[in-house]
């Protein structure tokens, strides 16, 4: 059994009956249809099924028990494909365990090097392969501005972006949101994730978001669990070494999709971010490895935007800046200190790779060539 969670809008469907194709009678079933609630309630499957497609089967209350019935029953005869636009790693906690049963991988946004079509092998703690691609520089400058989403990617149109905006805030908050939380407070849940945008690449204070809402702050923190939940932003922690006055706790908050952010600079670290984070999620999901994306930062204010560590080593450092090519004082900083093998500072500016003091300052339309 496997489950794929992600955005509602980055092709959930589109996946699942793309990897229905590779059997001869697969079964698609959503919870939000009449009819096939019916069925899966009733335990009614075609005959001759190989493959049950559960999408948004999370919201039954019961539909962790449920997954574990059909699949001790019915291991045998058919696989299991289930997939949500709610974080199933949060959601399948409490009640039987599904542990043993399934595999569960996340699903993002199209990235660059996903756009280019580049299949990249990735060793860990090796030096990345960077490509030179001719269609990178238009391909990053959509992504920047329209986001991975797959419709206002394709479509490319500004006026469509800002009714796609519009449409998923609706979506996330009255229709998912709804069916699975109890909140009182929809509306000003709406006005949070309004709000959140302006919040990118810095620190998130809980404490200030309360003062702006006028909630209580156990309140506005299960409210950002929620967004974060529904795969409306994510958080990043920073890195904790003996070598340095580390902070423990602050996260940096990120938008899965940037192309609502209307800073310049915040955006593009925000679309940085994103990629690196679905690095990580590639090769913890798909190859087993404790990778995670985190931030520098220490007590003194020394700051790098960016670490991927595996089982907490560094493997390497990024650091990004719109324009500027002289290598960032905070970068050095913490390059004698971490020890990470590789050391990168990324612009939007192309056209730009070279050495310096061991760091490599590049493009980030190259850089992006190198993940998945």
């Amino acid at each position: 059994m496997v489950f794929v969670g992600g955005p509602r809008q980055v092709g959930k469907t589109t996946l699942a009956k793309t990897i229905g194709k590779n059997f001869n009678h697969p079964l698609y079933l959503n919870w939000d249809s009449v009819e096939d609630k019916k069925n899966i309630l009733a335990e009614k499957f075609q005959s001759e099924t190989d493959l049950i497609i559960f999408d948004e089967l999370h919201k039954y209350r019961n539909w962790k028990n449920y997954l574990k019935g059909q699949f001790d029953k019915n291991r045998d005869d058919y696989k299991m494909l289930v997939t949500g636009s709610a974080r199933l790693d949060v959601y399948r906690r409490g009640g039987d365990s599904l542990l043993g049963r399934y595999y569960y991988l996340r699903l993002h946004p199209f990235s660059l090097a996903e756009t280019l079509d580049i299949d990249n092998k990735i060793l860990i703690f090796e030096k990345i392969d960077f490509k030179i691609n001719q269609d990178a520089e238009s391909k990053f400058l959509q992504l920047l501005e329209f986001g991975g989403f797959p419709e206002p990617f394709l479509r490319a149109e500004k006026k469509f972006l800002r009714r796609f905006h519009n449409m998923r805030i609706e979506r996330i908050v009255k229709e998912d949101i709804r069916e699975i939380e109890y909140l009182r407070n929809i509306t000003q849940l709406v006005v949070l994730a309004e709000l959140l945008p302006s919040k990118v690449s810095a620190l998130l204070s809980l404490n200030s978001l309360r003062e702006d809402l006028g909630v209580a702050h156990k309140t506005i923190t299960h409210w950002v669990n929620v967004l974060e939940n529904f795969y409306y932003l994510y958080r990043i922690y920073p890195f904790a070494a003996s070598t340095i006055k580390s902070l423990r706790k602050e996260p940096k908050a990120y938008l899965w999709d940037w192309s609502q952010v209307d800073n310049e600079g915040a955006r593009f670290e925000n679309m940085i971010a994103s990629h690196l984070l679905k690095f990580c999620h590639y090769l913890y999901d798909a190859d087993g490895y404790k990778a995670e994306l985190r931030y520098l930062r220490n007590i003194d204010g020394h700051e790098v935007d960016f670490i991927v560590t595996i089982d907490n080593k560094p493997w390497f450092m990024v650091e990004v800046k719109l324009s500027d090519q002289e290598v960032g004082k905070n970068l050095h900083y913490f390059k004698d200190r971490i020890k990470a093998p590789f050391v990168f500072q990324v612009i939007k500016t192309s056209g730009i790779d070279f050495m310096q003091n061991n760091v490599r300052i590049i493009s980030a339309d190259k850089f992006l060539t190198g993940l998945v």
